[in-house]
């Protein structure tokens, strides 16, 4: 059987550029060769798409310009080579991207009017768990807890006066923990709001919960949903900051992944329950990380949805899975099958 043609994207545009370049890496390795002939397109900080041998090495520099027609009859990759295009069909692509023109349905967008089937969620869904306002808005009428907040608009002042702490200030579309700031007084307010604008012109203010902060890895669509192994981030101080360290891969300076969870059964069956029901209210498809507080009492809070998590080999998501009897290859496979068919294998 000919070999499934599987575009691998990596890089962008966004503060998570290294981040993707490191899952790249880990598809890279779990990809069979013998089911996949993949093309790597290397997307550039500042936004020039290579298409290379692969994530390793110094990619940015070498390799031939390329980009995704949204032409359907093409089906693949434009390669300018020598003055002239050429065209690479492709079956599937894998958009191994997070943050912003990765998780935000930009190139999601893309990929629909290419054409060409892909791994992940769709436009709107991922439009809207990018949003935190707007996923805590559906989540909530879904029946999921979220935290008590406010967003603050790019020209707007905030009134200290109205703001109860302790709180966290964050950019309202943004991936991991870039700029945001946990605020145990008022007079830290304005310099929070400040790092937060630095990513996003529009600020979420919201309640600090008080619990544990857990995790689920999500796969599939629809009814037919996969749950990985629940996580519990175990923190010495501070709050947690994934990829914010200078080798990530060596651990972080403030907390560890516990996997599975060191909490009760029950409440573990209740976080992942809790997870599948935010995956279906954000019309999810194909993979997400849904990362929660579980309070004292036992009631489950939502925190955010990544709806391309990380796969790097430090990454919660693969990480859950593995624990769960999953490990990455198998899901790279069931992910494609249902990009495919829309149904997981």
């Amino acid at each position: 059987m000919a070999r499934l043609r599987a575009g691998v994207l990596f890089g962008g545009c966004s503060e998570e550029h290294p981040v993707s370049v490191k899952s790249a890496r880990e598809v890279a390795r779990s990809l069979d060769l013998a089911t996949y002939e993949p093309f790597y397109v290397g997307i550039t900080r500042s936004g020039d798409w290579r298409l290379c041998d692969g994530p390793d090495g110094d990619w940015e520099k070498g390799g031939r310009p390329v980009v995704l027609s949204p032409d359907r009859s093409v089906g693949g990759l434009l390669v300018l080579d020598r003055g002239r295009y050429e065209t690479i069909a492709l079956d599937v692509v894998l958009p191994v991207l997070h943050g912003k023109l990765g998780e935000d349905g930009a190139i999601q967008g893309l990929l629909e009017l290419s054409g060409i089937p892909y791994v992940g969620c769709g436009i709107q869904s991922s439009a809207l768990c990018m949003d935190k306002s707007l996923a805590y808005l559906v989540a909530g009428s879904a029946g999921v807890a979220t935290p008590r907040f406010r967003t603050v608009t790019a020209d707007e002042t905030v009134d200290p006066d109205r703001i109860t702490c302790p709180v966290f200030v964050k950019p309202a579309r943004s991936g991991s923990s870039f700029g945001v700031s946990k605020v145990s007084r008022v007079e830290e307010l304005p310099d929070a709001v400040e790092t937060a604008r630095r990513y996003d012109a529009k600020v979420l203010i919201e309640e600090a919960v008080v619990g544990s902060e857990v995790g689920c890895a999500v796969l599939g669509t629809e009814r037919d949903l996969i749950v990985g192994q629940v996580d519990r981030i175990a923190l010495s101080h501070g709050f947690f900051r994934i990829h914010q360290e200078e080798r990530p891969e060596t651990g972080s300076d403030n907390s560890v992944a516990v996997v599975p969870a060191d909490i009760p059964q029950e409440a573990r069956s209740l976080v992942q329950e809790k997870a599948k029901a935010v995956y279906r209210a954000l019309g999810c498809r194909g993979l997400a990380r849904v990362d929660m507080f579980l309070r004292e009492d036992g009631e489950v809070v939502l925190n955010e949805v990544n709806t391309f998590p990380g796969l790097t080999s430090y990454s919660r998501y693969p990480r859950m899975m593995a624990a769960a009897g999953l490990p990455l290859a198998e899901v790279i496979d069931r992910l494609v099958s249902l990009a495919l068919t829309g149904k997981p294998r």
